[in-house]
């Protein structure tokens, strides 16, 4: 898979702008955003109990990898609705340079980032859109932002290990994932095992995921991946592998196809259908 190569070629005054307009969309969201339900009721009071020396842990309802807490310390600090403006403004660019990075062209983008997946986003206040930018970082990096969401990051994880391996053996696997297993080996010794907390999760009436009627089509799609050493097949099938998502998460799957512009103004129209549909049904 190629990843677009990005520079920012903006003189002082450029950057002024655009930093000033980022402030000016901040002020208005903070104003205009209703409260987000997964910032109020678990990243922020999670981010809030670390600061008074806590496990992120002690917050019922956080299930993430406890570095996700990082970019959410100093939200924490903020009033909520503006933390909560700054949440929202973030993962709206992040999305729109993740998509960008996998070469989607400006339409596909913009249809990308008014899909029912990154608008539920925006809205819960969640952090699928780090996980999505592991995607296009270098693998030691990228790890750490797949385990924010492993139910769309353990997939791409896995299939940058069989690439590791193709490209040097034991050697290349070592350099590319030691420094996430150290720190997941550490993790476990401070917080337990925290990915067995997902388990709480599979029977709420808000999990968007279809398996296991998915599991065949999850696991053609990742077949695929790594005999056409393809990583965005990788990212389609890992919703379908996973028994735990919300709807935000398929947007790993739409951003398997953002490089192509028919075919994600279709995904996008056929996922506005779908929200209708279940909005007319209650």
């Amino acid at each position: 898979m190629k990843i677009r190569p990005i520079s920012f070629h903006l003189n002082p005054w450029q950057w002024g702008i655009a930093l000033f307009l980022c402030l000016l969309l901040v002020v208005g969201m903070t104003f205009v955003l209703p409260s987000a339900i997964d910032f109020h009721s678990y990243f922020r009071p999670a981010a809030l109990a670390v600061l008074h020396g806590h496990s992120p842990y002690d917050t019922p309802g956080f299930f993430n990898a406890p570095w996700a807490i990082l970019p959410i310390l100093p939200l924490a600090l903020l009033p909520e609705s503006l933390g909560r403006a700054v949440l929202a403004v973030a993962a709206f660019l992040t999305y729109g340079y993740t998509a960008y990075r996998l070469g989607g062209k400006p339409l596909a983008v913009t249809f990308f980032l008014l899909s029912p997946t990154v608008v539920h986003d925006l809205l819960n206040g969640n952090l699928d859109w780090l996980t999505m930018l592991g995607f296009v970082l270098p693998r030691p990096v990228g790890l750490f932002f797949l385990a924010v969401k492993p139910q769309i990051g353990a997939v791409v994880g896995l299939f940058w290990l069989i690439e590791a391996w193709r490209e040097g053996g034991w050697k290349r696997v070592v350099h590319d994932f030691w420094p996430f297993a150290s720190a997941l080996g550490l993790s476990f010794i401070i917080f337990g095992i925290w990915p067995l907390r997902f388990q709480a999760n599979l029977t709420m009436w808000w999990n968007a995921s279809l398996w296991p009627m998915s599991i065949p089509v999850g696991l053609a799609l990742l077949t695929a991946a790594v005999h056409k050493r393809d990583q965005r097949l990788a990212m389609a099938a890992a919703p379908c592998l996973s028994p735990y998502l919300l709807l935000h998460s398929w947007g790993a799957a739409l951003l398997a196809i953002i490089d192509q512009v028919p075919e994600t103004i279709a995904a996008v129209a056929g996922l506005w259908i779908l929200v209708a549909i279940r909005a007319a049904g209650g």
